[in-house]
């Protein structure tokens, strides 16, 4: 099944737009696992078991697991969600960005050795850096647009002055680098209708100018939580008709809500809390 048809199943299914970012840090773990050498594994799958029937996705940022050399373990808990939970889409959180022969390395890395459903990845070098993931068909592409970090308006937010071609101060007119992304990649780039775009909860204006741009894409919003974004005002913004085309992430909200051994009910709850949360505006 392609990425977008297992994504549509999920949302349908688990009535969800909830995706889960899995972001180990186990500094923040349980007392009872900290010592434990598969500890991440064993982190992890216990969310996931407590959460699968919440979530519309799970996203393991790749740097939790590369930093502590914990590859094997990520490809293990990859294994373990497409074993135990085959109706949930896994995104590989690597935010890959670079030219064509590399980039043919690390689509092999994300599709074939970790096994991912979907990768974020970063536009900047353009099509030719893209394509080696374009060329995976049935895998999804998340492209980012308008992140939600502060920084993100250093460059997104500038003017692209369609007469020169180059860039001007913000509010001088043009087009937003953003807005030039989404147009690029919904016009061009999604041929094969595999592509989503990154756009933060922190930016509800951006989001809501991204959807118009884009149609029914789905979006990927990361900054609710511990970023602060507003999931009344992400949700409305981004939407479909259909009251769907959401991934929206949450991270440590959900994967810390508790620190005993009861840390992945405490988990659940939190889950069940943000999912019903963002129902209460679809």
């Amino acid at each position: 099944m392609k990425f977008t048809e297992m994504l549509a199943a999920a949302w349908a299914k688990n009535d969800s737009l909830l995706c889960v970012g899995l972001d180990p840090d186990p500094a923040k773990f349980p007392p009872h696992l900290k010592d434990k050498p598969d500890r991440i594994t064993r982190f992890c799958t216990a969310i996931i078991d407590a959460t699968a029937d919440l979530v519309c996705a799970y996203k393991p940022q790749i740097a939790y697991f590369a930093a502590r050399r914990a590859e094997a373990e990520l490809e293990a808990i990859i294994h373990h969600i497409h074993e135990w939970h085959p109706d949930i889409p896994v995104i590989l959180d690597a935010k890959r960005g670079d030219i064509g022969s590399t980039a043919e390395q690390y689509a092999i890395e994300a599709f074939e050795r970790y096994k991912a459903d979907a990768v974020t990845v970063n536009p900047y070098m353009g099509r030719d850096s893209v394509e080696p993931w374009l060329a995976y068909e049935d895998k999804g592409v998340i492209l980012l647009c308008r992140t939600s970090n502060p920084g993100g308006s250093d460059f997104q937010f500038l003017k692209i002055c369609s007469s020169a071609g180059a860039t001007a101060e913000v509010g001088s007119g043009g087009t937003a680098l953003y807005e030039l992304v989404a147009e690029k990649v919904a016009k061009e780039w999604n041929t094969t209708g595999q592509c989503g775009l990154v756009v933060g909860a922190t930016f509800p204006q951006e989001l809501a100018r991204v959807r118009a741009i884009v149609g029914e894409m789905p979006l990927l919003v990361p900054g609710i939580g511990a970023q602060g974004g507003d999931i009344e005002a992400t949700v409305k913004a981004g939407r479909t008709a259909d009251g769907k085309g959401l991934m929206i992430n949450s991270s440590r909200a959900i994967l810390y809500a508790g620190q005993g051994e009861d840390f992945a009910a405490a988990a659940r709850r939190a889950a069940q809390q943000t999912r019903e949360a963002i129902n209460r505006y679809r």
